[in-house]
């Protein structure tokens, strides 16, 4: 398997499109804090392209990623290699590249502007949805042989967890608004990685004091010790469930 993590690694991290979306990043952070001498405001800033661009590019370029290598995995399929074994490789590497990159190119300016701990979550929380949407993207792309497809169900997927269920959420709160729906919406969100990880971030930030009730609710839940290690635990099973379906799905699959 490290042969197989060296190999894919070392070739997707010198394609031009590695390079230039660690570039995009680090200027674009760059420019953040050259714009406003605030951390929190650009911890604010960031936070809107860790919760949308970072998910996109991760799924999209996952799905591309495991077509284009599909002559790579046929021929590694042909030698006495596990499946498990070539799909974890390439599972690995794919999330190293992206996590390396996101860490390179938003991880520096924070670094040399100041490491607050909103920053640190900040880049913990990117992390973590790269591997989600990593894993995800991999679920799309076992489902079906189609390019097409599997590209149509990733964006499906990140239309539905960034934007759709959002705004199921947002109906949900407003037609039972006379209810007391405080835990009810801590279960939903637990159901959504994104809206898990903004919830985290804006505690973190010390935003939830404009969010009233709710938001104290979150605090106090989110803050404890079990808060922390439930969100931890939600996370963690968003990024083994669909690789662990995914590889399953592999393993059985008629290629």
């Amino acid at each position: 398997m490290r042969r197989i993590i060296q190999y894919v690694l070392y070739d997707i991290l010198r394609t031009r499109f590695m390079l230039l979306y660690t570039a995009l990043l680090f200027i674009s952070t760059l420019a953040m804090f050259q714009l406003d001498n605030d951390p929190s405001k650009v911890v604010m800033s960031l936070l809107n392209i860790v919760l949308m661009v970072i998910p996109l590019v991760g799924i999209v370029f996952t799905t591309i990623h495991f077509y284009n290598s599909y002559e790579f995995i046929e021929l590694m399929l042909a030698q006495p290699v596990d499946r498990k074994v070539i799909f974890l490789g390439e599972y690995i590497a794919v999330a190293c590249s992206l996590s390396i990159a996101f860490l390179l190119g938003c991880g520096l300016p924070i670094l040399l502007y100041g490491a607050t701990p909103a920053a640190i979550t900040l880049l913990c929380c990117g992390t973590v949805l790269t591997l989600v949407f990593v894993s995800l993207a991999f679920l799309a792309a076992v489902l079906t042989r189609d390019k097409a497809k599997a590209i149509g169900v990733a964006l499906l997927f990140w239309f539905y967890f960034s934007l759709i269920y959002d705004g199921f959420l947002l109906w949900f709160v407003y037609a039972f608004s006379d209810y007391p729906l405080e835990k009810v919406t801590l279960a939903l969100i637990a159901l959504n990685p994104v809206d898990l990880a903004r919830v985290i971030m804006l505690l973190q930030l010390d935003i939830s004091a404009l969010m009233g009730y709710t938001g104290a609710f979150y605090k106090s839940f989110f803050g404890s010790h079990t808060g922390i290690l439930l969100s931890t635990t939600l996370l963690a099973v968003w990024i083994a469930l669909p690789c662990y379906l995914s590889l399953h799905i592999f393993s059985k699959k008629d290629l």
